[in-house]
């Protein structure tokens, strides 16, 4: 997936899968011809491994616009850019706090700069690392919990199967979609996304579509 045609073949042949495996999703993606869904991926600041665990951990209870705004404060520290674990470290971290982040969410992102700057933490060996290898290697972390590891998994790596059960939208969007008459928990989210395999990003990002047509329709 590392060229337009590359990515252009996979999502033909993602979406076919999903199309076959799931009456709901084929619904979803013939209302959607045209859905690339890199699209929201694109309007973030670029992001390495680290800048995508501060925006998930940033983006924790908030919605997706106080945790833009709030990155923007941030990014305003460091010259325009999400910072580095060394530059995140070297700011006092009361400017932090003036941004907006709260002292638990920063004392995370401190521990998370410190493993990565002192040889505890490797990105390029996490970035190698199997899914579920990569969750346990950062939820150690106090902080970190399973919806942060898998929003960085969609954002910096790319990764194909991955599913957000404990996400609020996601939630009430399967609700919409499956039309049940109740919000999932997380394991009827999971015993749903069984189908998508191997597709599960891919899934998850039609009914994120899906709900923020539903938002933006109201």
């Amino acid at each position: 997936m590392t060229d337009e045609s590359g990515h252009a073949a996979w999502l033909e042949q993602a979406r076919s899968y999903l199309h076959n495996a799931d009456p709901v999703l084929a619904a979803l993606i013939d209302d959607r011809p045209d859905f690339d869904p890199r699209a929201w991926i694109a309007e973030l600041p670029p992001m390495d491994l680290y800048g995508a665990l501060l925006f998930q951990v940033a983006g924790q209870q908030l919605s997706v616009p106080a945790t833009r705004r709030t990155l923007g404060r941030v990014e305003a520290l460091f010259d325009g850019h999400l910072p580095s674990p060394a530059e995140l470290l070297a700011v006092d971290p009361a400017k932090l706090r003036e941004a907006g982040l709260s002292w638990r969410k920063i004392n995370t992102l401190r521990d998370l700069a410190e493993r990565l700057s002192d040889g505890r933490l490797d990105t390029e060996v996490l970035s190698s690392l199997p899914d579920d290898e990569l969750m346990a290697e950062l939820t150690v972390i106090s902080g970190i919990g399973p919806w942060t590891v898998q929003g960085a998994l969609i954002i910096a790596l790319q990764r194909e199967d991955v599913v957000l059960p404990g996400d609020l939208a996601l939630r009430k969007a399967v609700q919409a979609a499956y039309r049940l008459d109740h919000l999932p928990t997380e394991q009827e989210v999971l015993d749903i996304a069984e189908k998508w395999r191997p597709y599960r990003s891919l899934a998850t990002s039609y009914l994120f579509s899906a709900a923020f047509d539903r938002a933006a329709a109201e």
